[in-house]
């Protein structure tokens, strides 16, 4: 649980953009700019690539647990910074910071969790990190609502840049941010290294210490000749070109398509440009915040259903299930906005397009991705999807404002329902069932596949 704070603040840090949108374009006077307005938002995942990268070239060396207190340090740093920002200059610097503690976090929380936990309750444990996500999704939705002065209908844009919202509330909005990124930085410093790592770094005995503390003696006996099978045939530190051998070379990239997907599937948009998407719809400024709270419920909720079936169901079966379901629900979707339907329809399709993904898509994608990759090179190559993953999250950030204006949303929805039925037809004939197993028993059965 304290290392899937990182996934809390991932989740708190890269919503809370949403809500204060509306007032910091006033403030820097970026409402009339299209792509200014897509810098703002995307430039924090600019940061995540760069966390990534770091990750990438550190995690073997130094660990999981250091370049986690690196990140929680970094998000404490970008929560207070972003707040007293008086310039756009220093608040896209802030938010950059931020981005590369989302980066490191988005990363490492999964694996560490993967690397400590037994299979049989893995996946549920790997949720955990984005339950937490979630949760900091719904906190800093439930945030700009309640730190947001009710607006009145039909005010004008010098009015809101007057009013105690465009002035002073958005930096609020930030600086809470900063109360559980001190926790996690506090908390981070108690958690054991992940064994997997100790073993790999030649330190048998304090990963023995900390399986038998996990499973018991046996447990840790068991664990620790299955890690050596799988580790100790080459000490070396993984290294990049390690990627480009011809049995890793296909699970890796298999990990990049599966990353890339789980952002351009389309929800993200729903959560970054909450206030277009539901403009679009007919909702009212003084509606916006509420009805955002209302679909973070939903994603809570429905990721906790996700974790009860992660570990009977499987991967596969709920990425499936996943991916078909948001075609559906996108094509639907881009009916209704395309015949002007607005209202009730569109933020109960909506909403259902948010609790699908929250059940498939969103949790499972970590799960998998933290336990397909073998031993010797998890963590470089979970740092490489990871950047992958950013990468396609920061070019659907930038360009969604372009995209919809364009397409409208109809279109966009359209777009989204095809990219959702490519994901579907990917996931059924390129990933295998994880479930169940150890990663040790994964990283055969992927080389072998």
């Amino acid at each position: 649980m304290v290392s899937a704070l990182g996934g809390l603040l991932f989740g708190y840090d890269w919503v809370v953009i949403g809500g204060a949108k509306p007032f910091y374009e006033q403030f820097f006077a970026i409402t009339e700019n299209p792509s200014m307005q897509g810098w703002t938002v995307s430039c924090a995942l600019v940061g995540c690539i760069f966390g990534a990268v770091i990750s990438g070239l550190l995690t073997d060396k130094y660990g999981r647990k250091k370049l986690l207190i690196l990140a929680a340090a970094l998000f404490s740093l970008s929560a207070v910074g972003t707040g007293f920002a008086d310039t756009l200059t220093n608040f896209i610097l802030y938010r950059i910071i931020g981005g590369i503690g989302i980066g490191l976090a988005s990363t490492l929380s999964p694996v560490y969790i993967a690397e400590v936990s037994p299979a049989y309750i893995r996946g549920r444990l790997v949720s955990l990190n984005q339950l937490t996500i979630v949760v900091g999704v719904l906190l800093a939705q439930i945030t700009n609502w309640g730190i947001a002065e009710t607006i009145p209908e039909n005010i004008s844009s010098i009015e809101i840049l007057k009013s105690w919202n465009g002035q002073t509330g958005w930096r609020y909005m930030f600086w809470a941010e900063a109360i559980p990124a001190l926790l996690f930085f506090l908390l981070i410093w108690f958690i054991p290294d992940s064994p997997r790592w100790l073993i790999k770094n030649n330190k048998p005995k304090q990963a023995s210490n900390i399986l038998e503390k996990i499973g018991g003696f046996q447990y840790a006996t068991d664990t620790t000749n299955e890690i050596n099978n799988s580790i100790l045939s080459n000490l070396n530190q993984a290294k990049f070109k390690d990627l480009l051998n011809s049995k890793v070379f296909p699970i890796v990239t298999i990990g990049i398509i599966l990353a890339v997907f789980q952002q351009w599937c389309g929800i993200n948009v729903i959560f970054l440009y909450a206030d277009e998407i539901f403009s679009s719809a007919g909702y009212s400024t003084s509606d916006l915040l509420f009805t955002v709270v209302l679909t973070g419920g939903v994603n809570l909720v429905f990721t906790f259903v996700s974790m009860l079936f992660v570990d009977y169901i499987g991967r596969k079966s709920l990425l499936l299930i996943g991916s078909l379901a948001l075609t559906i629900i996108y094509a639907i979707l881009g009916f209704l906005y395309f015949s002007n339907i607005q209202g009730t329809p569109l933020l109960l399709l909506v909403v259902l397009a948010i609790a699908v993904y929250a059940m498939t898509l969103a949790p499972i994608t970590w799960v998998l991705l933290s336990e397909m990759f073998p031993n010797k090179i998890r963590g470089i190559a979970m740092a490489v999807t990871t950047f992958a993953l950013w990468i396609g999250n920061t070019l659907l950030a930038y360009f969604f404002p372009i995209i919809n204006k364009k397409l409208n949303a109809s279109g966009s929805f359209w777009l989204f329902a095809l990219i959702s039925l490519g994901g579907y037809l990917f996931i059924k004939y390129k990933v295998i069932e994880t479930k169940g197993k150890t990663l040790e028993q994964i990283e055969k059965n992927l080389i072998d596949h």
